[in-house]
């Protein structure tokens, strides 16, 4: 850890602009650190921002840093669309971050894709998971502290730099982590990434998704900004719902749809909600019916505006539950589609890496403990 040194991705722009003047400095010098860090230079160090006094460069140098978390494993798709990393924290704590390439042609690869290809990084809020859900390997492996603002950028520049100079289009916030558990946090993170001054992302190219914290959900309708709002919502009912996703005891369906009515009134943006499903257990005919009747409102209120994102589970070795075989995945959508609910099959991104959330980071921590026992 670097304790005394200040990470300047954690400053917000009116902490940076007193950071700047402590060093008695003009205003002015703002602006270029924010260009050399979140800019098309993406840098680190502080001695590569040439234009910058020799004296400030070693100021920053003893006071100072850019947070750039150590990619300690990576692993890439065979077909080399999606590429996940393990990011190691100052603290030794380790996180998951994940790039995926949504090409144009079939035959685009990360290091050859147009500039117009979708260019997807998914970033994580905390060190595990406190929700829980067990079909999750980030929940299985329990929690450990929340992520500062500048951790949750770290992970977008870390992509960034590796992919300069062709740009990445869209971040989810749907990683490792609860995002609206701590909202202030995430809000300034993503504050940090729609800043024209600093990475300069459009707010409509961001999607943050819950579990179903519907004071975060409130506080993001409150902001009236353009980010997108996904809700984990993998059940129709809530005895189902209570056992994939814990947090439903706290806040159950009914009170989460009306949250999310309320969300859609006063941002007139739709909510997408994202479905596990999980063969023979959240997949049968009839809970399709139950959660198309939930999103229509049975008549009376008018149906909610939403998208529904069915996700063929990812499975987990830790976990009993398994995907759902595709013709019960097709059966399942079409009666949504039947039921006029906009629907997408999301397409699968990186089974043989399990790219899920936590895997990656399940993996390492099984293989340190096996060292650990060999010797």
């Amino acid at each position: 850890m670097l304790p005394n040194l200040i990470d300047l991705l954690n400053l917000n722009k009116n902490e940076l602009r007193d950071f700047v003047a402590s060093l008695n400095e003009p205003a002015y010098r703002v602006a270029q650190i924010e260009r050399w860090t979140y800019g098309r230079e993406l840098v680190t160090d502080f001695d590569a921002m040439t234009d910058l006094s020799r004296d400030l460069r070693a100021r920053l140098n003893e006071s100072a840093r850019i947070g750039a978390p150590r990619a300690i494993a990576e692993t890439n798709s065979a077909d080399g669309l999606t590429r996940k990393a393990l990011l190691q924290l100052d603290d030794g704590q380790t996180i998951e971050a994940v790039l995926m390439l949504y090409p144009d042609t079939p035959d685009q690869v990360f290091d050859r894709a147009p500039r117009d290809a979708r260019r997807t990084v998914c970033v994580s809020t905390q060190v595990g998971c406190p929700i829980g859900c067990p079909f999750c390997a980030t929940g299985q492996a329990g929690y450990r502290r929340n992520l500062t603002p500048g951790e949750i950028v770290a992970q977008v520049l870390h992509f960034a730099r590796e992919l300069k100079p062709a740009p990445l289009t869209n971040v989810v916030i749907m990683g490792m982590g609860e995002p609206f558990m701590k909202f202030d946090v995430t809000w300034q993170a993503i504050e940090s990434l729609t800043d024209p001054a600093r990475f300069g992302m459009g707010a409509r190219r961001i999607t943050v998704s819950t579990s179903g914290e519907i004071p975060g959900i409130e506080r993001l309708a409150r902001e009236q900004a353009q980010i997108n709002l996904a809700v984990s919502l993998h059940a129709p009912d809530d005895a189902l719902r209570d056992a994939l996703v814990p947090l439903n005891r706290k806040y159950p369906l009914r009170d989460l749809m009306r949250a999310a009515r309320a969300y859609v009134e006063q941002t007139r943006r739709r909510v997408t909600f994202e479905y596990a499903l999980m063969d023979r257990v959240n997949d049968k005919p009839e809970q399709a019916r139950a959660l198309a009747q939930m999103l229509r409102g049975g008549g009376a209120p008018p149906p909610l505006l939403c998208h529904i994102n069915l996700i063929p589970l990812n499975p987990t070795s830790a976990s009993p539950y398994r995907r759902s075989p595709d013709a019960r995945v097709s059966a399942f959508e079409k009666i949504l589609r039947d039921a006029n609910i906009p629907t997408t099959l999301r397409v699968e991104k990186g089974i043989e890496i399990a790219a899920g959330c936590g895997q990656l980071r399940q993996a390492a921590v099984k293989s340190r403990t096996t060292d650990k026992e060999e010797k």
